[in-house]
């Protein structure tokens, strides 16, 4: 098989790149240049493909003896993932970098670019499972749970599976990949993890984001109107948000406020009590599936409605424990009821729904139901 391997100058790329090798495949390595300006070094582990990520990969390609390119995706990069990502939170969204990432580049433009040079398949280093279901190829989250990465690559659609390769899916644990990797003489072994926004490299999104959206002072208020505060750009807040509110008034209970609203329009932020983040439904238009649809995969049965729910898990963030819930499409959205609620989920976040390790698929948040909302009839 002739492997493409995405080869990020991390040691979780390295060894996934040296496991397609150890495999027997026909392997050629590649490094995405996602900016016209990169950073010649880290910050600490923050950011990532800098010029020293370039280095660290083509190394590693050397050491494994593969051939080794550096594929310069900056311009789709800056549209796709950068641009979404101020036009999300100028609209009062919360978007999620690494999600538009892989989906637009990692897996849109480098699986278009490496099937048309006759690839049959992609590699990463990423920790999640692709196993053959009934009905074709599904995506499973990793061995381990700690590690599992699935849920960034809810995104993934059906015909993308039947091209993707994780060499680590089934690998225990972070410090088997590392060992493995001093094992082999790869001097990443010990390199940190880059976390955080990559284009953002110093983790001041605050302040990245005002030179872009820009900073007008505008009202702070509680549910009913009532202004409490104050506030020097809506964009630098986030639903769930408690942390540097200002507030001038402190709430009749005395407990703390959280942001519950975000109101690009008229340049409000709404802050109310920790309980009235709760939302027992959610729902999106812009939804994708991982297989088989929920119906096709006999997951969905008919309701006395008419309508087609199935039992799920429901997982809106990387690192966030999945909950119970029943979904089912509708009006062109996926609505998910959740069977307890959940705290903090603002319009722009990925919910990625599974059924047990299977991700069925995902949906960018549209709208949410507080939990405090009359029940439906």
């Amino acid at each position: 098989m002739k492997v493409l391997a995405a080869m990020s100058g991390g040691v979780d790329s390295a060894v996934a790149a040296a496991r397609a090798v150890d495999a027997g495949h026909e392997v050629v390595g590649v490094h995405l240049a996602l900016s016209r300006q990169p950073g010649t070094l880290r910050t600490g582990a923050r950011g990532c493909c800098t010029i020293e990520d370039s280095m660290d990969a083509r190394r590693v390609a050397d050491m494994l003896g593969i051939p080794f390119y550096v594929w310069d995706f900056s311009e789709r990069f800056a549209a796709d993932v950068v641009q979404d990502f101020v036009d999300e939170y100028r609209e009062g969204r919360t978007p999620n970098p690494c999600m538009r990432c892989n989906q637009h580049i990692k897996f849109d433009a480098v699986m278009e670019r490496g099937l048309a040079l006759g690839f049959d398949a992609i590699a990463t280093g990423h920790y999640a499972a692709v196993v053959e279901g009934e009905g074709g190829k599904e995506l499973h989250r990793a061995a381990t749970w700690a590690k599992d990465q699935s849920y960034v690559l809810g995104v993934l659609t059906t015909e993308q599976l039947e091209h993707c390769y994780f060499p680590l899916g089934a690998t225990p644990s972070k410090d088997e990949v590392r060992a493995e990797a001093a094992e082999r003489g790869f001097f990443v072994a010990q390199k940190p993890d880059s976390h955080d926004i990559c284009f953002i490299p110093d983790g001041d999104t605050r302040g990245w984001l005002a030179e872009r959206v820009g900073s007008e002072e505008g009202a702070v208020v509680d549910a009913a109107g009532e202004v409490v505060g104050s506030h020097q750009g809506a964009h630098a807040f986030t639903v769930g948000q408690r942390k540097g509110l200002q507030l001038g008034y402190p709430a009749d209970d005395g407990k703390p406020r959280y942001v519950l609203e975000v109101r690009p329009k008229t340049n409000e932020v709404v802050v109310g009590p920790k309980e009235a983040l709760a939302i027992s439904e959610l729902a999106g238009a812009q939804m994708s599936f991982a297989g088989l649809d929920p119906i096709a995969s006999g997951y969905a049965q008919a309701t006395d409605e008419g309508c087609e729910e199935f039992d799920c898990h429901v997982q809106v963030r990387a690192h966030a424990d999945p909950v119970p819930a029943r979904a089912h499409i509708s009006h062109g959205e996926l609505v998910v009821r959740l069977e307890e609620p959940l705290l903090g989920v603002a319009p722009g976040q990925s919910a990625v729904i599974y059924v047990g390790t299977r991700v069925v698929g995902q949906a960018t948040i549209d709208r949410t139901v507080s939990a405090l909302a009359p029940a439906r009839a």
